[in-house]
């Protein structure tokens, strides 16, 4: 599982994270919520090594990621999906999910047809530049790519932001799938309610950097919780 233990992040003399403690289990959908600026990004930055921590620890199968950097925890199988997809606009659907091969040894490098059976607009364009395909079609692009990367965590940052109805659903989907026939962990930082409540094993919800509420989904509907949530 992903440990983080009493994370401390900052911005120069900005606080981000406030002694963060969390778990994400394999085989579990945990879900991380909040409004905007209340650190889940600052949070997924330190877990993918983007940032580093102020104090602190985390934990990945239990191994230190302390002083590791992003490609380093991404051969350790923490593969990411970041906000906004971050996909390269100039490169085709091809070399896009080619770029998931970084990390991985040569005899692993080939694109999974479990990603096609998954999206398979994607296999239809595999010749198109990723700067063409509409947002929804990016983001399962962004997913395809980290799956590549064969991670044991898939760690999402906003998956359903800007994307259409019909494609959030083949995103939960397919969050469903791999949660229940790889057994990965899957940590899912979300503004999306009814997303997370449907999805998540467990819920934490985030308010001035810190956990102010952990529970299973159901709690979501809890006055206790929903109070941290509304705007």
């Amino acid at each position: 599982m992903l440990t983080v233990e009493k994370a401390n992040l900052h911005y120069g003399a900005a606080q981000a994270l406030r002694g963060v403690s969390l778990t994400a289990e394999m085989g579990k959908i945990t879900c991380v919520l909040g409004r905007n600026g209340v650190g889940k990004s600052s949070l997924l930055r330190a877990i993918t090594g983007q940032h580093p921590l102020s104090a602190g620890s985390i934990r990945f199968n239990d191994a230190e990621l302390d002083g590791l950097a992003p490609y380093g925890r991404a051969k350790r199988g923490i593969g990411y999906v970041p906000q906004g997809r971050e996909i390269f606009p100039l490169l085709t659907v091809k070399e896009n999910l080619e770029s998931g091969y970084a990390p991985l040894k040569r005899a692993e490098r080939f694109i999974p047809d479990e990603i096609f059976s998954l999206f398979p607009i994607l296999h239809t364009m595999l010749g198109r530049r990723g700067g063409d395909l509409s947002g929804g079609q990016q983001q399962q692009l962004a997913i395809g790519r980290a799956l590549v990367t064969r991670p044991k965590i898939l760690v999402l940052d906003e998956p359903t932001e800007g994307i259409q109805p019909s494609i959030i659903k083949d995103i939960g989907r397919t969050i469903r799938y791999l949660r229940d026939s790889t057994g990965m962990a899957i940590l899912l930082v979300e503004q999306y309610l009814d997303f997370c409540r449907e999805l998540a094993d467990h819920v934490y919800i985030m308010d001035r950097g810190t956990i102010v509420h952990e529970g299973p989904a159901e709690t979501l509907d809890h006055p206790e919780a929903r109070k941290h949530l509304t705007v």
